[in-house]
């Protein structure tokens, strides 16, 4: 999860103009891409699934981005939505039915970890029902002061262990927690 230093995923309406990717340096950008390599799906609200999409089968092959393109682009996504049954894109499926029942039986099947990538109110159905095992969260040196947030949901506290702290000279600082199981 990309997160802001004051706690925000997105700006008021969803903008992502805070993020400055072009300014990571190639360890960040490693940890990024270990990350996609150590899962095997993609799950995703509906709501950010267009933008995601059409910015990663848009990028050059022969770009600074292309080979993480082709990751993002190969690996399954499977995105919640209660109102559509279909979204144009490669490898793309959805699911409409319970979050909770799908995810717990995603979770049971053989294979890699899964990655969620948003946006802020999926995240945050996720976390409300206790589904996310770990957080790796990408925070970057900048504050926005208003926003969107993850844990607006949370009805209940929930630990969590510190497993990685990993600080860039870039400034991006990434934290990785596990949910404690009390």
């Amino acid at each position: 999860m990309q997160i802001t230093i004051d706690g925000f995923v997105a700006a008021t309406n969803g903008e992502l103009d805070w993020m400055h990717l072009e300014d990571w340096d190639a360890e960040v950008k490693n940890s990024e891409n270990q990350l996609i390599d150590s899962s095997d799906t993609i799950l995703m609200g509906r709501k950010m699934t267009k933008d995601f999409v059409q910015y990663w089968e848009n990028v050059k092959p022969d770009s600074d981005e292309g080979s993480f393109a082709k990751k993002m682009v190969d690996t399954p996504k499977i995105v919640f939505s209660k109102t559509i049954k279909g979204i144009d894109g490669k490898n793309i499926t959805v699911e409409n039915g319970d979050l909770t029942t799908t995810v717990n039986d995603l979770k049971n099947k053989q294979g890699k970890d899964m990655l969620v990538y948003g946006g802020a109110g999926f995240v945050s159905s996720l976390i409300k029902e206790g589904l996310i095992d770990e957080f790796h969260f990408f925070v970057h040196p900048v504050m926005i002061n208003n926003g969107m947030r993850i844990f607006n949901l949370l009805e209940k506290r929930q630990k969590l262990s510190l497993i990685s702290s990993t600080a860039y000279d870039c400034g991006v600082t990434v934290l990785v927690y596990q949910l404690k199981n009390d």
